[in-house]
């Protein structure tokens, strides 16, 4: 059986821009991608702390050191300017391996969205 963990988590950061007018997807500071093991093109569920909105969509690196983190195309209508999101990925894995496994936290500087 396969189950669906929290593989990586962004916790508390702070959107730096909505482009509605964009193919879609959320731009994050590559940094923040590495520290938390999620790659471009993955799968984000983004928690709107802000104003109670959930959404899906995928990760695009943004530049290093920017803390960036911008919301694109139709998810723009769902963020403004410096609501704050945890941006959560899951993956399907083994049960045994999954009751093992350890989920890669990151919590950026929620002022900046830069590491500590």
């Amino acid at each position: 059986m396969l189950v669906n963990v929290v593989k990586s988590k962004i916790h508390r950061v702070k959107v730096t821009g909505a482009e509605l007018h964009y193919i879609g997807s959320i731009t994050i500071d590559e940094d923040l991608l590495d520290a938390a093991n999620i790659i471009e093109g993955e799968r984000v569920q983004i928690v709107n702390v802000t104003n109670g909105e959930r959404l899906e969509t995928y990760a695009i690196p943004g530049p290093r050191k920017s803390g960036e983190i911008t919301l694109n195309g139709a998810a723009a209508r769902k963020v403004s300017k410096g609501d704050i999101l945890i941006l959560i990925v899951y993956a399907f894995m083994d049960f045994d391996e999954a009751k093992k496994f350890k989920p890669t936290l990151c919590f950026p500087d929620e002022s900046t969205n830069l590491l500590k």
